[in-house]
């Protein structure tokens, strides 16, 4: 018999991986799958009857993956295959990331003799807790088009990016009633109030969050869940610290040009955001 946590106030952040697979990754669960899938391809959902879930082995999946990104992968009738990741670090080179990732998906599909007709299309879709394209849009997909006419090339290719945290942005027009929207939304939800709100407008995401209470009461799925928590804490700490030390860096480079300039140290201040005694210990050091 599973434990479980009594504690009516806690739920988990659907946006941590180990959550949204456990949400969306899980046979049982597959409706779920469906509904999201539908909202973000714009498609009915009878286009994804008899979908597979390929990757449903979560906890033993967790405790090998030393890099903790648990991404849940499908298969259409027809042969198509979706991969979905969420990624709450910053990642640099997302779109090469995420290529590189879509071509192992695709040339897995076939052997040593097979022919180019065994094929099928492969979508990435990327779900992302932080900025990763120039574009005013929450939602954007991508192709293969010519340069000018747009002709598609193939529709073999298909990648998608959902940024969260563009749903704060003013200069983005944010339909409330989009499914996409709607899912984002519960996706960051950061309490049960914005959450409940959400199951009111959305059936699908009414049973999506009376999973996620029941998931965030089990004891085992919530030891993981802190250890994952605790983690990506860890691995936010060592980016900014090293992003810090960056910055740092540069600042201290551009003081010291400054000082050998002769610029004031209320100058060097401004513009390097350095305190006034790191500068005039850096103004020593050059000095003798």
């Amino acid at each position: 018999m599973v434990k479980k946590i009594v504690d009516d106030n806690f739920v988990m952040s659907p946006k941590i991986d180990f959550v949204f697979k456990l949400l969306f990754g899980d046979d049982k669960n597959k409706d779920l799958l469906i509904a999201f899938l539908s909202a973000v391809l714009k498609l009915p959902e009878g286009e994804f009857a008899g979908i597979e879930i390929l990757n449903t082995e979560l906890f033993r999946e967790f405790k090998e993956d030393k890099k903790g990104i648990l991404d849940v992968r499908a298969k259409t009738v027809s042969g198509n295959q979706i991969d979905i990741e969420i990624q709450v670090l910053p990642t640099e080179f997302m779109p090469e990331r995420t290529l590189f990732y879509w071509s192992k998906m695709y040339t897995a599909q076939v052997k040593p003799g097979d022919t180019y007709d065994q094929l099928k299309k492969c979508i990435t879709i990327n779900i992302v807790d932080f900025k990763c394209t120039p574009l005013r849009k929450l939602h954007t997909s991508y192709h293969l088009m010519e340069d000018e006419t747009r002709h598609k090339l193939t529709d073999i290719l298909e990648v998608h990016f959902l940024e969260i945290p563009k749903l704060l942005d003013d200069d983005i027009d944010i339909n409330e009633d989009d499914p996409i929207v709607q899912w984002m939304e519960f996706l960051d939800g950061k309490s049960k109030g914005v959450m409940e709100m959400l199951a009111k407008k959305n059936e699908s995401i009414k049973k999506a969050y009376n999973l996620l209470q029941i998931i965030s009461k089990d004891e085992k799925a919530r030891i993981i869940y802190e250890a994952r928590e605790a983690e990506l804490r860890d691995q936010l700490t060592r980016i900014k610290s090293a992003e810090e030390k960056g910055a740092n860096k540069k600042a201290l480079k551009i003081a010291e040009k400054m000082i050998k300039r002769g610029d004031s140290i209320k100058d060097i201040i401004e513009l390097t955001e350095l305190s006034e005694k790191k500068i005039l210990e850096l103004k020593n050091t050059l000095i003798n």
